[in-house]
C-alpha cells in the first residue's frame, strides 16, 4: 500500500516511549554488566591452559568465569533485541504522529525504519536521519535537541568500533580480547552504555516536543 495514500491519526505516544526508555535502561545495564565481567577476565587473567577457543577448530572446556561470561554476554543479546523491537515501536509511533501534524509524507520509505540499522553504510546516517525528520516535521521550526547528536556520536562509536554493538568475533575470542587486551572493549562498551543513556533522554525531549504540539 501507498503510505502517501492514507493520512495516519494522531495517537499519544507516551506509552511507547515508556516502553522503549525501559528497554534502553535494560540494554544499556546489560552492556554495562557485560564490561564487568571483562574487567573480571582481564583481572583474573588466562588459564595456564590457554584460550578457550585454540584454534585448528580445538575448545578446551570453560572454567566458571569463562562460562558465566557466556551468560552475561547471552543475556545481553536477548535484552538488546527486546530494546530494538520497543525502540522501533517508538519510533513507528512518533513518525506516524509527525506525519499527521505535518500533512507531509516521511521523508524515509516505511521500510528504513528497520532497515537502516543494518545496511551497512546505510546505517552510518539513515537511523538519525529517521529521528531528525520526525523532529523537523512534529515541531517545525525547532532545533534538533542536541541530545539527538550525542545519542547518535555515541551510538557510532559503538557500532564502528568492532567490540561493541557488532563485531565477528565469537564470544570465546572476545574472552581471550578480555585476557590480553580489554581497553578496547571497555571503550566500545562505554560508548554503547553512554549511548543507551543519551537515547533515554533523546526519546523523552522528542517525545514531549511532539505532545506539546499535538496539544495533550
Amino acid at each position: 500500500m501507498n503510505e502517501n495514500a492514507v493520512r495516519p491519526a494522531l495517537r499519544p505516544a507516551r506509552g511507547s516511549a515508556r516502553l522503549a526508555v525501559a528497554g534502553l535502561g535494560l540494554a544499556g545495564a546489560a552492556w554495562a554488566l557485560r564490561a564487568v565481567w571483562q574487567v573480571r577476565l582481564a583481572m583474573a587473567g588466562e588459564p595456564a591452559s590457554g584460550p578457550p577457543d585454540q584454534g585448528e577448530g580445538r575448545h578446551r572446556p570453560l572454567n566458571a568465569l569463562e562460562n558465566s561470561y557466556h551468560l552475561v554476554s547471552a543475556a545481553g543479546d536477548l535484552l538488546v533485541l527486546l530494546c530494538a523491537a520497543l525502540f522501533i515501536g517508538w519510533l513507528w509511533r512518533m513518525r506516524d504522529n509527525a506525519r499527521a501534524l505535518s500533512g507531509e509524507p516521511p521523508r524515509y520509505a516505511g521500510i528504513w525504519v528497520y532497515a537502516s540499522w543494518i545496511v551497512p553504510i546505510v546505517n552510518l546516517w539513515f537511523p538519525r536521519g529517521i529521528v531528525a525528520d520526525i523532529h523537523h516535521k512534529s515541531a517545525p521550526g525547532q532545533k534538533l535537541p542536541a541530545v539527538v547528536n550525542v545519542w547518535w556520536a555515541l551510538w557510532l562509536v559503538g557500532l564502528v568500533a568492532g567490540v561493541g554493538l557488532t563485531y565477528d568475533d565469537s564470544t570465546d575470542e572476545i574472552i581471550a580480547r578480555a585476557y590480553h587486551g580489554v581497553t578496547g572493549l571497555l571503550l566500545a562498551d562505554l560508548a554503547v552504555v553512554g549511548a543507551a543513556v543519551a537515547a533515554v533522554l533523546m526519546v523523552r525531549t522528542l517525545t514531549d516536543t511532539q505532545h506539546a504540539h499535538i496539544g495533550d
